[in-house]
């Protein structure tokens, strides 16, 4: 069998991580998995047992999703929508997968409709059609004015066969952040969270005892990575720093070394082994999007969030909100971002056990791929 992940991340690179994540479980089951990423190539992702198929990215203007800009920076035009959507239906005439699944769409991504729904569209009209599943996180943002809601669910009725909604709906179920209407509920499948597996913690002693910090790249991270430094050279705090930037603030990196000295921080780019290090580490500084946070929570790491607020968001602040009630997690917001009170909150939370989810609400990926096999064995009775 053979799954088919649609996927374009704009700012961040949470929604791929998830989407490979999902894919790799496919394939260690025994299908043949294939991610379609329209965002831009994330070098710190590995795609796992997955194949890996890259359209010519698109990214947001900052926060402004209804802005996208290709690889060179220019704002994408007709022609480089057309050229997406030809490789995309292409991909999926090559593949002919038994299983279709888009991320994010149709809760959101409304300004890459015109591809999602080329895709739907040659996906009904296949003589085969694929089980087609939208595939979401624990957290939406809710619709921005009342025709989409109806929009949202006529695309769900026309061309889905359920929701995946990686969450656990005791923890943060999908009504918290989305106005469901009783179709939708219908559809909704949760799997749990969809969390990679918990790294080796013995293969060194690399970042043990540190403050791990990570962020976006761009002005998104930026403002915490400088927060970090400066508290790193104030010395308030008896830790060593480690700030892992993303590979486009590479310019960046010589402005933060000047702010602290190289004793009391460390600078380098993300690492794909990353999660090693944040599962060695005293406690972690960063922001409150879907990946991130489970890996704290999964890991055990003291951390203090600091979410994403910028051009009306609402996901980052809610997980933070309802993730600050557990031990050992603080909520820091940018507004009150300061050297003073992040040291401030660290210290609230450093050496307090943090409870760690139950695996079993962690396996979102394999549970995944159990609920698409039962959806197909019932299809073919």
């Amino acid at each position: 069998m053979r799954v088919m992940i649609v996927v374009t991340h704009l700012l961040g690179s949470g929604h791929l991580a998830r989407a490979l994540a999902l894919a790799d479980a496919f394939a260690r089951a025994g299908w043949a998995a294939d991610v379609v990423s329209g965002g831009r190539p994330a070098p710190h992702l590995a795609p796992g047992r997955a194949t890996l198929h890259q359209l010519p990215p698109l990214s947001s203007a900052g926060t402004d999703f209804r802005t996208l800009l290709t690889a060179d920076g220019r704002v994408a035009g007709p022609d480089d929508h057309a050229e997406r959507r030809e490789r995309l239906t292409d991909l999926l005439s090559a593949l002919r997968p038994d299983a279709l699944i888009t991320e994010l769409f149709p809760f959101g991504r409304r300004t890459l409709a015109g591809e999602f729904d080329a895709l739907l569209e040659q996906a009904l009209a296949m003589p085969r059609p694929p089980l087609v599943l939208s595939s979401v996180r624990d957290i939406l943002a809710p619709p921005s004015r009342p025709g989409r809601l109806p929009e949202t669910e006529e695309r769900l009725r026309r061309f889905y066969d359920g929701v995946l909604v990686h969450s656990d709906p005791a923890v943060i179920p999908l009504e918290d952040s989305w106005p469901l209407t009783p179709p939708m509920r219908k559809m909704l499948l949760y799997t749990g969270f969809v969390a990679p597996s918990r790294p080796n913690l013995a293969d060194g002693d690399e970042g043990r005892d540190e403050i791990l910090v990570t962020a976006g790249g761009g002005p998104v991270g930026r403002v915490i990575f400088e927060t970090a430094a400066r508290c790193a050279r104030a010395g308030v705090l008896p830790y060593r720093w480690r700030l892992l930037v993303p590979p486009d603030e590479v310019e960046a990196v010589g402005h933060l070394r000047a702010l602290a000295p190289a004793q009391r921080l460390t600078i380098e780019p993300l690492r794909p082994d990353f999660r090693s290090l944040l599962g060695r580490a005293a406690a972690s500084v960063g922001r409150c999007g879907y990946n991130t946070a489970l890996d704290c929570l999964a890991l055990g790491v003291p951390s203090v969030f600091c979410p994403f607020e910028d051009g009306n968001e609402t996901e980052q602040i809610t997980r933070a909100r309802i993730l600050a009630r557990r031990p050992g997690i603080a909520m820091l917001r940018e507004a009150d971002l300061s050297p003073d009170r992040l040291a401030a909150a660290l210290s609230g939370v450093l050496g307090v056990a943090v409870p760690r989810l139950n695996p079993a609400v962690l396996a979102g990926a394999a549970r995944s791929v159990e609920i698409v096999t039962a959806m197909l064995g019932e299809r073919r009775i």
